[in-house]
């Protein structure tokens, strides 16, 4: 079990640090609110202060969140990204919305827990059990939707996640102690037109400092999949399958902060595709530590230097990442691309709300039944992807955010055709491992030899060996660039933000 260090946190509260912002929050027991640690309010003594984990555990007590700061609009906390144990599983799957379509039952079964077991986890070590953390999250996605639609408050009630209006009157009032009108009202400014049914929201996600938004987009945008994704070179743009239909996000990267723009069939699944992006995002990482860490490496330093606060993007969903990881086996990215973009048109659910984007990645059972004809590549390769799509659609391969990594990757390694490349890049990029390593990849090879990195180093990144990876990889880019620049004007070059071709041959067994 990890706790508070009181000190420490009442250090980061004198110096109003917004590094450890989402970390933990501030409860002042003379004025019963609560805020984040970067609060300008004046700093309140010691005696008078306690330190929660999560918004939760402070609403448990009593506290309300401060007006002010807007404790509940903070990035999330990076802990549950790098925690594999069950309460750092559950985090995620609570964030991914598995409360509100389950309940607690179903997020324990999930778990492979009791409910009542997982229940004493949770406030022996946060303070407040998976319900009132689910709680606390639907009451900020309320005020999200009250401070930047225009949708009604009912409305609003049932697609934060509430069962009753009268629940969620309650629960607003409680934790923000002010009624969803008078939030309204408060809010002021303009208001996305919502009209309920393909409307569109736009929003702004926090993320830490530094953050090299650029770069990450770009990342994503150069694997980008007709006709489920798209990249002008500003804007990413990708179709979501979620619990209770399509969504559509358009994301721009600005210095301070994402801003994400969703068109959902059903604003039940506003929360999910929120989350489901900073997944994608890595929104919630801590860039400080990772890039403290990787500084310690000689030959590391400049790319830190140089992109301070990349990212080591993840997935809206596991799955989509598996197979496109097959596809990618043994062709360049490009090639990836059009492979993918062929499969999407002929088996992908087509999608009614954009006029750019036509459909979503296949489901599991529509891609494991799909006929011989769709699949442009080699008949072994075709097959694993079919063993892919059927172990998920059977429940034999579990991927989904709250999975434990390594039973993830050993359930892999068992399908034929997966080998340890493959495993190891869906943990990495699927399941959003933090301290993934590929030592297989070629790209990570050819760049480790350029930069004159001894492998055996690679221990020292843990556990952020998954950041050390892309920085790797964009390196081997610049070089190409760089190269390019210094050749003669007939001499091909790499187009920009186009990566090496890092797939290595993955063995089939």
């Amino acid at each position: 079990m990890v706790h508070l260090d009181p000190d420490r946190c009442y250090s980061a509260l004198l110096s109003r640090d917004a590094r450890f912002d989402g970390w933990f929050v501030t409860a002042v027991r003379t004025t019963g609110i609560y805020c984040r640690p970067s609060c300008p309010a004046i700093t309140p003594k010691r005696r008078n202060v306690e330190f929660h984990r999560t918004a939760a555990a402070a609403q448990q007590r009593g506290f309300r969140a401060c007006k002010r700061c807007r404790p509940d609009a903070t990035p999330g906390s990076p802990e549950w990204n790098t925690r594999h144990d069950v309460v750092g599983r559950a985090m995620r799957l609570i964030a991914d919305g598995v409360v509100e379509r389950d309940g607690v039952t179903g997020l324990a079964s999930s778990l492979g827990y009791s409910e009542r077991h997982l229940n004493r986890l949770f406030t022996d070590e946060l303070g407040a059990g998976p319900l009132a953390v689910a709680r606390a999250r639907r009451a900020h996605t309320a005020r999200t939707l009250i401070e930047t639609t225009d949708l009604a408050i009912t409305e609003i009630a049932f697609a934060a996640g509430f069962s009753s209006v009268r629940q969620f009157n309650e629960t607003v009032r409680e934790v923000f102690a002010s009624s969803p009108s008078d939030l309204r009202r408060a809010s002021g400014g303009s208001r996305s037109s919502v009209d309920g049914s393909g409307g569109e929201v736009h929003l702004r996600l926090p993320v830490r400092q530094p953050f090299a938004g650029a770069e990450l987009l770009g990342f994503l945008g150069v694997r980008a999949i007709p006709g489920i994704e798209s990249w002008d070179g500003v804007t990413y743009r990708r179709t979501l399958a979620l619990p209770d239909g399509h969504g559509v996000a358009s994301i721009r990267a600005a210095q301070d902060h994402v801003a994400a723009s969703l068109r959902l069939d059903s604003w039940n699944d506003l929360a999910v595709a929120v989350q489901r992006l900073r997944r994608l995002l890595d929104l919630d990482a801590d860039p400080t530590a990772v890039d403290e860490i990787l500084s310690d490496e000689r030959a590391f330093a400049p790319l830190v230097r140089a992109v301070p606060g990349r990212r080591a993007p993840a997935s809206v969903d596991p799955y989509e990442t598996a197979v496109r990881a097959v596809v990618g086996q043994q062709v360049s990215v490009a090639g990836a691309r059009t492979v993918a973009g062929r499969i999407v048109e002929a088996v992908g659910e087509p999608l009614a709300i954009d006029d750019e984007l036509t459909h979503v990645f296949p489901s599991p059972d529509r891609l494991r039944d799909a006929p011989d004809e769709h699949f442009s590549m080699p008949n072994s390769r075709r097959d694993t992807i079919r063993r892919v799509a059927g172990a998920v659609a059977e429940d034999v391969l579990c991927l989904n955010p709250g999975v434990d990594v390594e039973e993830a990757r050993t359930s892999m390694l068992a399908l034929k055709g997966i080998g340890p490349w493959t495993a190891d890049y869906v943990a990495m990029r699927g399941l959003g491992d933090p301290d993934r390593f590929l030592p297989s990849d070629l790209g990570v090879k050819h760049a480790l030899a350029a930069l004159d990195v001894d492998p055996a180093a690679v221990q020292r990144w843990s556990p952020w060996r998954s950041y050390a990876v892309h920085h790797l990889w964009a390196s081997l880019a610049t070089t190409s660039r760089e190269r390019a620049a210094d050749a003669p004007p007939t001499a091909p070059t790499t187009p920009p933000n186009t990566p090496p071709n890092t797939d290595p041959t993955e063995e089939t067994r």
